[in-house]
C-alpha cells in the first residue's frame, strides 16, 4: 500500500441543494425530511437535513481519490451523531490506524465534521489494495 499508519488526508465539501436532489434521484430516498421544507420545519431539526449516506459517499470519495486510488472497500461502520444541513461545510478526515501489509488491507478512521468542529459521522473503513484476493 502507498500509505502508512498515521497518514491523514482530508477534504472540505459544501453540501448543496443539487447534491440532495441528485442523491434522492439516485437512491429513490425522497423522505420529506430531506425534500420538503414545510415538513422538515415540523421535525426536531427545524429544517431540511441532507441524507446521511451523502456523508458516506464523501468518505468513499476521499478514500479513493486522496488516500489510495484503486482501493476496494471491504467494510464501513458509521455512527450518525449530528445532522448535516444544506449549506454546511464538511471536512472529511481519514486517518490510517492499522495495516496488514502482507494482505494489502488497511483500517482507516473516518470522520465527517462541520466547520464548527461538531462530528456528524464517525466510523472505520477496511479497505484492500486492488488485485489482492
Amino acid at each position: 500500500m502507498s500509505f502508512k499508519v498515521g497518514d491523514k488526508v482530508s477534504e472540505s465539501v459544501t453540501i448543496t441543494e443539487k447534491m440532495v436532489e441528485q442523491f434522492a434521484e439516485l437512491s429513490g430516498d425522497y423522505n420529506p425530511v430531506h425534500m420538503d421544507e414545510a415538513y422538515a420545519k415540523t421535525t426536531r431539526f427545524g429544517r431540511r437535513i441532507a441524507h446521511g449516506m451523502i456523508s458516506a459517499a464523501l468518505i468513499s470519495r476521499v478514500l479513493a481519490m486522496k488516500l489510495g486510488p484503486g482501493g476496494i472497500y471491504l467494510s464501513q461502520t458509521m455512527k450518525f451523531l449530528n445532522p448535516v444541513f444544506i449549506g454546511d461545510v464538511l471536512s472529511i478526515e481519514l486517518t490510517v490506524i492499522a495495516l496488514r501489509e502482507e494482505k494489502g488491507i488497511g483500517t482507516v478512521e473516518t470522520l465527517v465534521k462541520k466547520a464548527n468542529g461538531d462530528v456528524c459521522v464517525k466510523g472505520e473503513a477496511v479497505i484492500m489494495r486492488s488485485g489482492i484476493v
